[in-house]
């Protein structure tokens, strides 16, 4: 028996370890597919609501590729300017209408708990691809396929997780996984933009205690991953703010000169000038093959929801 089947994808928290690796073993399955050496139509005859009220770049693209690699087809909008809520359709509504049309419907929002919110008035899965400042389960487990794939497990590994910890959703979910599959874990950032007390507190809960820092060099000296974020713009409620943390911490081939060999490093992207380009021809920089991983984790989540595979 499936039991993903007709689940809706909210929150990482929702699931069990157990069904996080499950999950990630059908996205290993699907990587052949994603990168087009084999073919698969189980999705043929299948809709998917691709609705972005927010801007996206690999998020939709890859739910999108997700689909159509599977022979299934998608609807919906990238902009949702040009849709019935600026006319004031409600969200509620706005999925009603969705649910009407589709078999699955992925959705970013820029509100938090708006996909909690389209769950509850979707008789069809909900694929949570962002709502604002809380919740992102299917970058949280590409990010834990990319960690997985680069270093042969999740457990055990030691983690930094460096920039924009007090907006970023990206690493919310993340660390919270983390925490539970026994990682141990530096967050680096300056004061004001250090990892929220209830995310540290759920850590805790989980029995891991990371450490808080602001020393870069200092926390990558032994670490297995370095996972990046940008510093947000668009998140502070302050321009000024922002102004006086933008471009703090910047990850160069300098940087990594004295890290271990086999460190990687991962970014949810868009970067900015927070990871210098001369990074990218390094052995450590893994957050393209990253953005890939998409593309195979949400082929597996849709097929997985939609009762496609077990």
């Amino acid at each position: 028996m499936n039991c993903f089947k007709g689940r809706d994808v909210v929150s990482v928290n929702d699931f069990t370890n157990a069904e996080i690796e499950h999950i990630l073993d059908v996205a290993e399955k699907m990587v052949p597919i994603a990168r087009g050496e084999e073919k698969n139509r189980i999705m043929d005859g299948r809709v998917m609501a691709s609705l972005f009220f927010e801007p996206s770049t690999r998020t939709r693209l890859s739910f999108e590729a997700a689909m159509y690699r599977l022979g299934g087809k998608v609807i919906g909008f990238s902009d949702a300017s040009g849709t019935s809520v600026k006319k004031g359709e409600t969200l509620a509504d706005t999925i009603r209408m969705a649910d009407a049309y589709s078999d699955v419907i992925a959705m970013r929002h820029p509100l938090m708990g708006s996909a909690r919110l389209a769950a509850e008035f979707s008789k069809v899965p909900v694929l949570n691809g962002g709502d604002g400042a809380g919740q992102h389960p299917t970058q949280c487990l590409l990010d834990l396929f990319t960690i997985r794939s680069e270093k042969g497990k999740i457990g055990g590994n030691k983690v930094v997780l460096l920039g924009d910890l007090k907006y970023g959703r990206t690493v919310h979910s993340l660390t919270s996984a983390l925490s539970r599959f026994g990682c141990e874990m530096t967050f680096v950032a300056p004061e004001q933009l250090q990892m929220p007390k209830e995310v540290i507190n759920e850590c805790i809960e989980h029995g891991v205690t990371p450490c808080l820092s602001t020393n870069l060099a200092e926390a990558l000296a032994d670490a297995d991953v370095l996972y990046v974020t940008r510093i947000q713009k668009e998140r502070f409620p302050d321009a000024a703010e922002y102004e006086r943390v933008a471009g703090l911490y910047i990850v160069n081939k300098e940087l990594l000169s004295g890290c271990k060999k086999d460190l990687i490093v991962m970014h949810p992207l868009p970067r900015v000038n927070e990871i210098h380009p001369d990074v990218d021809s390094t052995p450590h920089a893994a957050y393209f093959r990253q953005a890939f991983n998409g593309v195979p984790v949400r082929m597996a989540l849709i097929s997985l929801v939609l009762g496609a595979m077990e």
